[in-house]
């Protein structure tokens, strides 16, 4: 599983991470951000300052030695999930043979020309309302995927949700927590279809 720009240790990320390992799988949210997360409170370092250090160019060459261990201990397939700024690094994976399935949650900084170039499975689970991915890039996406028979992939746009909802959300919240629960479920599925 591949973060977003808060880091890795946000509890409803960990959590979602023991529900995928829970269904069987051996699961991995490495710190690609070597315990430097963006902090949107910090005025010293906004995302474009931070993201100059944290590129998804990084995090796609920190991705290599993390898939090559697992495949050392003997895993022959393997799924990835990429939230937000991980969509991108996600996505990057997927456009070679270094997984064999993949799944966007609100992506981020992924374009059309990335789906072109997509040879895993995929997944692309978008919120109603993101600036950062919109309703309507992603149905770019899914006009690309509906013209490559040979990629499996498909877009799902949730209603009334933000960028972010899948692990961003309010426990508290009974429609926040069963909206990302669904796009949990889904990504599950994902990976039990096409990570065998």
């Amino acid at each position: 599983m591949n973060h977003r720009t808060l880091g890795y240790e946000p509890p409803n990320l960990r959590k979602l991470a023991d529900k995928v390992a829970a269904a069987g799988y051996y699961v991995v949210v490495p710190d690609f951000f070597y315990g430097e997360p963006y902090a949107p409170d910090n005025t010293d370092r906004p995302l474009p300052v931070w993201i100059q250090s944290h590129g998804t160019d990084k995090g796609f060459e920190d991705a290599k030695p993390v898939i090559a261990a697992l495949k050392n201990k003997g895993i022959p397939a393997i799924g990835a999930a990429g939230f937000c700024w991980g969509a991108k690094v996600v996505v990057e994976l997927a456009k070679s043979d270094y997984i064999q399935a993949a799944v966007l949650l609100h992506p981020s900084l992924v374009t059309v020309d990335d789906i072109k170039e997509v040879k895993a499975p995929l997944a692309v689970l978008g919120a109603e309302t993101d600036r950062i991915s919109p309703p309507e890039l992603l149905k770019q996406f899914e006009e690309v995927l509906s013209v490559r028979p040979e990629i499996h992939g498909y877009v799902k746009i949730f209603p009334g949700v933000v960028h972010g909802w899948t692990v961003r959300y309010n426990v508290e919240d009974e429609k926040a927590v069963k909206c990302a629960e669904e796009a949990h479920q889904n990504m599950l599925d994902w990976f039990l279809e096409h990570v065998k």
